[in-house]
């Protein structure tokens, strides 16, 4: 016990206006609208003695407003406890909110608390998340996304892949699933045309293809040397998965729309996939993803935590085999630092914690909030 108390909260929904609206195969095939706006929820955590963590999740489309009500139900139950204690408390909040389950919702708005304790823990210790955590590594591997929706022209897609490659980031990957089978193969052939033979490619399907398509889609990219395929069918589906991971080539990738170390156990369970993809903020915070990595090590699996570069470069720096962290420039606004990005990685900052301090411009997008304290709320 160090003595040390959390004297209070501060809970607050902030809503990240994209600059356009983006879509991938989701949108194409009807299941979703295209995406306008990502609602962060942030956790600031303070104890007694005036020190402070910073964390946070998020939800694209909707359930922004579900995570932050939800958190802001269970929070008190942190006041008066050791910040230190940060399994222990996980578990506290999780049996705060039983009735909802240990998935989805739930553990989201934990997420952002614990990741406020882990950055309060690595500030307190004076060190970098990664390096409180154990790091392997300084700088990991990234590869872009954003330049890669298939609401974009193929020549803008090249463009854009020119830009990111300009900034230091190695790797691309293109969006895939359209309606179109014909369509994907010609634009990852520009792609690939373009970057040339050796550089890091990859496409994502967003969940859209069934079996059979999956596997002819699988084949037909064959031809392209893509690092993985990613989420060609449903995220539950880990038999399927499987089936698909014996009979192509490439890499098969998936994992980030799981909200628990039990959905992701599934998957390697099956041996499913050969790049697992959990996401911190969806599936209960740095408490639980450390958790799932310890099994994914075990079972020789690549990493590449999905969105949320801030976060999961100190995670990936601190997984034993080497890992990939998916750029993205989305959050740029909410922070007042930025991560350095040369030679194809991203590179730890010497910052102690997360590194990152909230920007007046995410507190003037900030739709919501409460302070929790003993006593009042």
């Amino acid at each position: 016990m160090n003595g040390d108390r959390i004297a209070e909260l501060t809970l607050s929904s902030v809503t990240l206006p994209l600059k356009q609206a983006i879509s991938d195969a989701k949108v194409l095939t009807g299941r979703q609208r295209p995406m306008t706006e990502v609602v962060f929820l942030f956790a600031e955590i303070r104890t007694q003695n005036g020190l402070a963590g910073l964390g946070f999740g998020y939800s694209k489309r909707a359930g922004g407003r579900a995570q932050f009500v939800h958190a802001a139900d269970i929070a008190a139950e942190l006041v008066g406890e050791d910040p230190s204690d940060i399994g222990r408390l996980w578990t506290k909040l999780v049996w705060a909110g039983a009735s909802v389950g240990r998935g989805g919702v739930a553990t989201q708005a934990i997420a952002a608390i614990d990741v406020g304790l882990w950055d309060l823990k690595a500030k307190r210790a004076g060190l970098p998340l990664a390096k409180l955590l154990g790091a392997y590594r300084d700088s990991v591997r990234c590869y872009d996304t954003s330049g890669g929706f298939l609401h974009e022209s193929i020549d803008q897609v090249l463009d854009n892949a020119d830009a990111s490659r300009a900034r230091g980031v190695d790797g691309i990957k293109i969006k895939v699933g359209h309606p179109s089978l014909a369509v994907d193969v010609a634009r990852v052939r520009a792609l690939r045309e373009h970057l040339g033979d050796g550089v890091p490619l990859m496409v994502d399907a967003n969940q859209q293809w069934d079996r059979h398509s999956a596997r002819r889609a699988g084949r037909a990219l064959g031809e392209f040397d893509l690092v993985w395929i990613e989420e060609p069918l449903d995220a539950y589906d880990a038999e399927g998965h499987a089936a698909l991971a014996r009979s192509l080539e490439t890499p098969i990738a998936s994992g980030e729309m799981l909200t628990s170390v039990a959905e992701h156990h599934e998957l390697i369970r099956h041996r499913a996939v050969d790049v697992i993809q959990p996401d911190a903020p969806r599936m209960g915070g740095i408490t639980q993803f450390q958790r799932l990595a310890a099994v994914a090590e075990q079972q020789h699996l690549t990493l590449a935590p999905h969105f949320a570069m801030e976060l999961h470069v100190h995670l990936a720096a601190a997984y034993p085999l080497e890992p990939w962290v998916e750029h993205f420039d989305w959050l740029h606004p909410l922070f007042n630092e930025r991560l350095t990005i040369s030679d194809g990685r991203i590179h730890l900052s010497d910052r102690p914690g997360l590194g990152f301090t909230l920007s007046d411009q995410a507190r003037a997008w900030t739709t919501d909030r409460v302070d929790i304290r003993e006593g009042i709320r």
